[in-house]
């Protein structure tokens, strides 16, 4: 099967150098609003919906990780940034630096947020896991066990509004759509090809985070001969809805350094 990119929605917002943010699984671009203010003073933010997410089309859904990459160079394209900064979350951080292995030339630097590689035999376990669980017993009846992966407990107390509207979108994607880019998450192995980066990087997880552990983010901050790690005490996996100020401040830094 050829593989092809399709159109995806996406947004600009903001003047500067551009900085192109791609959310993860069963999100949308609106992963980012709580940082895109703060960043759009600093950049030309563009967010965008990946395929089958949001107001994203979707061709086929069995679409692969290399196919996410052609997406986000088809945005490239049209936006007409020759160079641009990308930072991804979760399996965003991964089509991120995937994206910088394919086309370096557009690449000035790279952001992996709460993201993974180097999983143990346990680690994989786990997460298919959580995946054989949705394709038994359904995505709404095992989201539930997800949202204390995402949330601190204080967040899910104090927030109840933001934790359901997070799981709501996830519920809103297509379940087909939803399980694929799970796997692709669960199947993508960074660690062989992380050296092979040679852009700046950046790897920031939450110091709870239990799939996309500091530990594993210090692996991977090992094998990228130019990376900075920083780990944000007390979060989980969705800090970019529970701590968008510190992100955002990562972001700033690393990226004016």
């Amino acid at each position: 099967m050829k593989i092809s990119a399709v159109d995806c929605h996406y947004s600009t917002n903001g003047s500067g150098p551009p900085l192109f943010l791609i959310h993860g699984i069963g999100a949308a671009q609106d992963a980012w609003r709580f940082m895109v203010p703060e960043l759009s003073k600093h950049f030309t933010v563009i967010t965008y919906d990946l395929r089958g997410h949001g107001k994203s089309p979707v061709t086929h859904k069995n679409f692969t990780l290399d196919e996410l990459v052609l997406d986000l160079e088809r945005i490239r394209e049209k936006t007409k940034f020759e160079k641009a900064h990308f930072a991804g979350h979760s399996l965003g951080g991964m089509i991120a630096p995937a994206y910088s292995l394919k086309f370096p030339e557009h690449t000035i630097s790279v952001g992996l947020l709460s993201t993974v590689a180097g999983r143990s035999e346990e680690d994989n376990q786990k997460v298919w896991s959580v995946i054989n669980e949705m394709e038994k017993n359904g995505i709404e009846k095992t989201l539930q066990t997800l949202t204390n992966r995402w949330f601190t407990d204080e967040f899910i107390k104090n927030n109840p509004d933001l934790v359901d509207r997070r799981l709501k979108q996830v519920l809103d994607t297509d379940p087909d759509v939803f399980l694929n880019v799970f796997k692709i998450y669960a199947n993508t192995e960074m660690f062989s090809w992380l050296k092979n980066i040679s852009k700046p990087c950046l790897l920031l997880t939450g110091e709870h985070d239990g799939g996309c552990s500091p530990k594993h983010n210090e692996i991977m901050a090992n094998e990228i001969k130019n990376s900075k790690l920083v780990i944000l005490p007390k979060y989980k996996h969705s800090f970019l809805i529970e701590a968008p100020n510190e992100v955002a401040e990562s972001l700033i830094e690393f990226i004016n350094e």
